[in-house]
């Protein structure tokens, strides 16, 4: 039975090796040499690269790639709590056509439902023309920082939603019972019991929508008219305009530490919060 099982893994064992071990093995490879990448003679190795990151302009996009990613997070779980809380209280019958709302935009592609926001937030877009409709002067959202913003909380807010959802609808009800019975108001039992329940919930939620917020680079693109460069602009520059496979190698392998290390933190954060919850939720 075990040597049955161990065939089963060697093909996806296989498969990580070629889809992500070799892959990054190569990006890694190339952040720490220089020369023409197709004349393997020509490399040697250089740090070089990791230190033209420190270069104040490219420390700036940085900054700005997280201060975004980090108020379109913020944004998502302002948004994404109340409603992944009232889906979880509605009735059975209801959940799903609820959950449906947030499915479908996921099931469209994601340049289309970028593009949807183009043509709603452009200066010529809908809200513009229904001001203009309303004699009320145009506002300028786009492009810029603004739109960027909203199209990242458009497009992760269901990642925020779900895992925070499915953590709430698990709560066993006998305990929201008991904290009733003990005297706790609605108000006292959410913060005390449910809210400390769904951090886990919470932390997932937070690291879906970071991720992807933080090394995005169509939505920057598309809704800050190429005026917005972040990170994930920078690095498909070094690779698609600039060829400069060696600097964009460096820029992908930084900012893959910084994920791992807000991931490593938020784990901390949420294994610290459950210790703690389990110790002293009454």
């Amino acid at each position: 039975m075990k040597n049955r099982a161990k065939l089963l893994a060697y093909p996806y064992i296989v498969w990580m090796a070629i889809f992500i071990v070799i892959p990054l093995l190569l990006v890694f490879f190339y952040s720490i040499t220089s020369g023409n990448i197709y004349e393997p003679s020509s490399l040697s190795f250089t740090l070089e690269h990791y230190s033209k990151f420190f270069d104040m302009l490219y420390l700036n996009v940085i900054w700005k790639s997280f201060r975004l990613a980090i108020i379109s997070t913020v944004l998502c779980l302002v948004l994404g709590y109340p409603v992944a809380y009232i889906i979880s209280k509605s009735k059975q019958q209801h959940r799903s056509l609820l959950l449906l709302f947030f499915l479908l935009p996921i099931w469209m592609n994601f340049l289309l439902r970028t593009y949807a926001w183009m043509a709603i937030l452009s200066p010529n877009g809908f809200i513009n023309k229904a001001l203009e409709f309303f004699n009320l002067p145009p506002i300028e959202i786009m492009p810029g920082q603004t739109a960027v913003v909203l199209g990242m909380v458009y497009n992760f807010l269901p990642f925020m939603v779900l895992p925070i959802y499915t953590v709430l609808s698990k709560i066993d009800k006998n305990v929201l019972e008991a904290a009733m019975d003990l005297g706790a108001n609605s108000l006292i039992t959410f913060i005390k019991v449910i809210l400390p329940l769904s951090v886990p919930g919470i932390i997932t939620g937070i690291t879906m929508v970071f991720m992807p917020a933080v090394s995005t680079f169509v939505i920057s693109r598309l809704l800050g008219g190429g005026k917005e460069l972040l990170i994930g602009n920078l690095i498909e520059q070094q690779f698609t305009i600039y060829r400069d496979w060696h600097f964009g190698s460096a820029l992908s392998i930084i900012l893959m530490v910084m994920i791992l290390v807000s991931m490593a933190v938020m784990s901390k954060v949420d294994n610290n919060n459950s210790e703690e919850g389990r110790a002293s939720m009454w």
